[in-house]
C-alpha cells in the first residue's frame, strides 16, 4: 500500500513539472509584440494594451524600438497623443525610424500644440511626405501658430506649386493675407483663386465674409455682390451680403434682400421689418410686422412701431393682446405701454406701468414721465 502511495506521489510530481515546463515554454513561445500589431490592424485596442503589458522588457533579443512604435501607435488609436509623443521619441532614441512614425509624432504634436515639435518631425520625414498634401496644411498652419508668417505663407506657395490642382493651399493664402490686414493682396488672390479653381458659393462667401470682419466693408461688397449674381438663389450669399450692407448701414439694401428672403422663410420677416425701420421706411416696416407667425415678436415689434409712428392710440390699445401673449414681463413692454397710456391722457393707469419699472435706466425715464403727468395734472391746460 505504501508502494502505491509513493508511486502516486511521484506520479503527480512528474505531471505537476512536466506542465509547468509546457507552461514556460508556451510563454516563451508566444510573440507578444507580433500578437500586439495583430490587435491593432484588427482594431482589438484592450487586447493590443494587454499584449503589450505583457512584454518582457528584459528579454534578450527584444526589439525595443518596435515595442515603443507600437505603444505610441496603440495611443494614437486612443486619442492619447501626449503617449504617443513620449513613446514615438523613445522608438527614436533607439535609431532611426520609418518616415511615417515621424508623421504620426507630427501629429500628435499638433494635436497637443507642440508646433516646433511639429516641424523638426516633418523635417525629419524628408522626401516620403513631398507628395502628401495635408503636410504641407500641418507645416504651415504650425509655422503661423508660432507667429511665423512669412514661412506659413511661402509653405502655401510652395504647396500650390507641387499640387497646382488643389484649391485649398490658394485658399489657406487668402485668409492668412486678411489676418494679416492685407485686404488688397488677399482679394486681388481671390479673384485668381475663384477663376482658377471654379469656386462655389461657399468660396464666395467665406473670402465675402473674412473681409467683412476685417472691417473692409468695400471689398466684401464687391465680392458678395458678384456672387449674388452668380448664385441668386442662394440663402448664404444672400445674408451674407445682407450682413455686409448692415454693417456698411445700407439698411434699405439689407432690407430687400432679407424681405425677398423672408418671403420663402417667415422666420425672416421680423428681421426684414426691423431693417424697413433703421431704414426710415416704418409703414413697410409695419406691413411686413402683420405677417409675423411668432406672436411675441410680431406683438414687441409692433409696440415699438406705432410709438415710433406716434400712432399712440393704437398702441395704448395693444394692451389686451400684450397680456394675452403674455410679454407684459418685460420692462421695455410696460415702459412702452407707459408711455402711449401717457400720450392718450390716461395717467392712472400709466402709472399703474410706471410704478413696476426698476430697470435703472428705464426707472429714470419713467421718473421723467411722472413729472410731466405730476404737471398736467396741476394744470390740464399746458397738455
Amino acid at each position: 500500500m505504501k508502494l502505491k502511495w509513493l508511486g502516486l506521489c511521484l506520479l503527480l510530481s512528474f505531471n505537476t513539472h512536466a506542465q509547468e515546463e509546457n507552461a514556460q515554454k508556451e510563454s516563451e513561445e508566444v510573440n507578444h509584440l507580433e500578437l500586439a500589431s495583430l490587435m491593432l490592424k484588427d482594431g482589438n485596442l484592450d487586447r493590443a494594451a494587454l499584449a503589450l503589458s505583457q512584454v518582457d522588457m528584459a528579454q534578450e533579443g527584444l526589439d525595443v524600438q518596435r515595442f515603443h512604435v507600437l505603444s505610441g501607435l496603440l495611443s494614437v488609436r486612443q486619442g492619447n497623443n501626449a503617449g504617443a509623443i513620449t513613446a514615438f521619441q523613445k522608438a527614436k532614441q533607439t535609431g532611426p525610424v520609418d518616415s511615417v512614425i515621424h508623421v504620426y509624432l507630427a501629429q500628435a504634436a499638433f494635436a497637443e500644440e507642440q508646433y516646433p515639435l511639429v516641424i523638426e518631425s516633418l523635417n525629419l520625414a524628408g522626401e516620403a511626405v513631398a507628395r502628401i498634401p495635408s503636410v504641407y496644411h500641418m507645416r504651415a498652419q504650425s509655422h503661423w501658430l508660432m507667429k511665423n508668417h512669412a514661412m506659413a505663407l511661402a509653405v502655401m506657395d510652395q504647396a500650390a506649386q507641387v499640387f497646382p490642382d488643389e484649391s485649398g493651399f490658394m485658399r489657406r493664402k487668402i485668409f492668412f493675407l486678411i489676418e494679416l490686414g492685407m485686404n488688397s493682396a488677399a482679394a486681388e488672390l481671390g479673384q485668381v483663386y475663384l477663376k482658377q479653381h471654379a469656386a462655389e458659393a461657399n468660396d464666395y462667401v467665406a473670402i465675402g465674409n473674412a473681409l467683412r470682419v476685417s472691417g473692409d466693408l468695400n471689398l466684401a461688397l464687391q465680392f458678395l455682390e458678384l456672387a449674388h449674381l452668380k448664385f441668386p438663389g442662394h440663402k448664404d450669399v444672400a445674408k451674407s451680403l445682407a450682413a455686409a450692407y448692415i454693417n456698411n448701414e445700407a439698411y434699405l439694401s439689407a432690407a430687400k434682400i432679407v424681405h425677398d428672403l423672408a418671403l420663402n422663410d417667415n422666420s425672416l420677416l421680423s428681421e426684414a421689418a426691423e431693417l424697413y425701420r433703421r431704414a426710415g421706411q416704418l409703414f413697410m416696416a409695419l406691413s411686413l410686422n402683420g405677417l409675423v407667425e411668432n406672436q411675441e415678436q410680431k406683438l414687441t415689434q409692433r409696440l415699438a412701431l406705432l410709438i415710433e409712428l406716434e400712432n399712440f392710440e393704437q398702441a395704448a390699445g395693444m394692451e389686451k393682446d400684450i397680456l394675452r401673449v403674455r410679454i407684459d414681463q418685460d420692462e421695455n413692454i410696460k415702459y412702452a405701454l407707459a408711455y402711449a397710456l401717457f400720450k392718450v391722457g390716461n395717467y392712472n393707469h400709466a402709472e399703474h406701468y410706471l410704478g413696476q419699472i426698476t430697470d435703472s435706466q428705464l426707472f429714470q425715464k419713467a421718473i421723467e414721465i411722472r413729472k410731466v403727468i405730476a404737471e398736467c395734472q396741476a394744470e390740464s391746460w399746458r397738455c
